[in-house]
């Protein structure tokens, strides 16, 4: 029986009515559109690549362990797989408004947690595919490996004729719990006896030691964030409803400013979001001298050889965005200085280790907490902001090259907006999801990203190249 990881069981127990945990994209192509039908017989072609996509989450009876994959008995392609067209003149606007509401809709959790949308009528001959899978069965960056099972690299490329699948018979009840009573008493005990005895002493010891270490070079960090004011205008309670909006840069303009003002992409990328941030709050009358929105950044700690596996790998640190800091070199300088803390602070602790301990915890204690700590709001940080990088070389579907492709990052717990940030060839696009009632001027925040990366560009180039980490 295929359990869900304590981190995937944790976005599962998280979903709610008002904050569906899906990720999802846009993506456009140059036309003409293939037929529905030449797209459902692609996806039947791929999905033996992916039998997650044919599977759905069936909770262990009174949640005496993490709940299971099981192949869904009535799984049907069709209802997975949609076709609609935006109304004229199919342009940006009207597929951000489709788009918005996709996406902002919940996935089904009784079936498979995925939808593909083929979208007709785009302007300039084009159309589009827009994709939702649920944030348990797959992360970011794996995300990117697996878009390899529905895109191509050769816009000639052949695809296998769909095969006949029957699905594994379900377990009952009674033989899931009594595999996660099983599972609960003996993983732990594995794990800890997993290497030879002196050994696992000496390697346990020296987990907890360094563990040690890093909490304590984190606490100056920690005390200054809970003493820092923050923008708490942009959190409380979420409704069901999104907005959705993008801005796009060239890869090539981000790496100029890196190269003038120094620094890495990221630290230039969260500049830029700091600027559009600041815009926000200063349209709001909400702005102070010494304010901060404190962002959630996503790091992935997956090896290489675990890539393209389903499931999630992922850690988070917080960064304080200087929004009330008027100068963008100082912005860019504060941004820098804490990523270089935090990757000191990540080098000292086996952050793999600590997203295995929820393998340690109760199940029953599992669920009940990430959904208590869901409804109780999020007090700690404004926003959640998740950087993806994307294939450097063209895509096709059926022959159809993929021209653009915007993210689409779930909110929840109180905070109330996300940036998705995606790259592609020689672009970067930021995807802004936000909820539909607190953010009326979102396009504010989208409009000034835009512009903190035009002056960081225009300041990078009135200087001499910094040296570059």
């Amino acid at each position: 029986m295929d359990r869900l990881s304590s981190t995937d069981a944790g976005f599962y127990y998280a979903e709610s009515e008002n904050a569906p945990l899906h990720v999802g994209s846009v993506a456009v192509f140059e036309g003409p559109a293939p037929s529905y039908g030449d797209l459902v017989r692609l996806l039947l072609s791929k999905l033996p690549q992916v039998p997650r996509y044919r599977q759905r989450v069936r909770e262990v009876p009174l949640n005496l362990g993490r709940p299971l994959w099981v192949d869904d008995p009535h799984f049907q392609i069709l209802y997975h797989v949609r076709h609609t067209a935006l109304p004229k003149p199919g342009g940006q606007e009207q597929l951000r408004n489709l788009a918005g509401r996709v996406l902002g809709q919940r996935l089904d959790m009784a079936k498979p947690l995925w939808e593909v949308w083929l979208v007709e009528g785009l302007e300039d001959d084009r159309w589009a595919i827009i994709s939702k899978v649920h944030h348990c069965m797959v992360d970011g960056v794996a995300g990117t490996d697996l878009m390899q099972v529905m895109f191509d690299l050769d816009p000639n490329a052949e695809h296998p004729a769909p095969r006949d699948w029957s699905p594994q018979r379900t377990p009952s009840g009674l033989a899931m719990a009594a595999g996660a009573v099983a599972e609960t008493m003996t993983a732990p005990l594995r794990q800890l006896t997993s290497l030879p005895g002196p050994e696992a002493v000496s390697h346990g010891a020296k987990g907890l030691v360094s563990s040690a270490r890093a909490a304590a070079a984190s606490l100056p960090t920690l005390a200054r964030q809970a003493l820092t004011p923050l923008a708490r205008t942009l959190t409380g309670p979420i409704g069901p409803h999104r907005r959705w909006a993008w801005s796009d840069a060239e890869l090539a303009e981000i790496k100029a400013a890196r190269a003038g003002l120094g620094g890495t992409v990221n630290d230039v990328v969260l500049t830029a979001i700091t600027r559009g941030f600041r815009d926000l709050l200063q349209g709001r009358g909400a702005l102070g001298g010494d304010t901060v929105v404190r962002t959630m950044v996503p790091i992935s700690v997956r090896r290489e050889d675990e890539r393209g596996s389903l499931n999630n790998q992922v850690t988070a640190v917080f960064v304080d965005l200087p929004v009330g800091e008027p100068d963008p070199v100082a912005r860019l300088a504060s941004i820098r200085r804490q990523m270089d803390e935090y990757k000191k602070t990540m080098q000292a602790v086996d952050a793999r280790s600590i997203i295995a301990m929820g393998d340690y915890m109760a199940p029953t204690l599992l669920a009940l907490g990430v959904r208590a700590a869901a409804s109780a709001g999020q007090l700690w940080c404004q926003a959640v902001t998740t950087n993806v990088p994307g294939p450097r070389v063209p895509l096709y579907v059926l022959g159809r090259r993929m021209v653009s492709a915007h993210p689409y990052v779930p909110i929840g717990g109180g905070t109330r907006i996300s940036i998705g940030i995606f790259s592609y060839l020689t672009s970067m696009t930021f995807g802004i999801n936000a909820d539909f009632d607190a953010f009326p001027d979102l396009d504010v925040l989208s409009d000034g990203i835009r512009r903190g990366l035009d002056e960081l560009v225009g300041l990078a180039s009135a200087q001499p190249a910094a040296a570059s980490r």
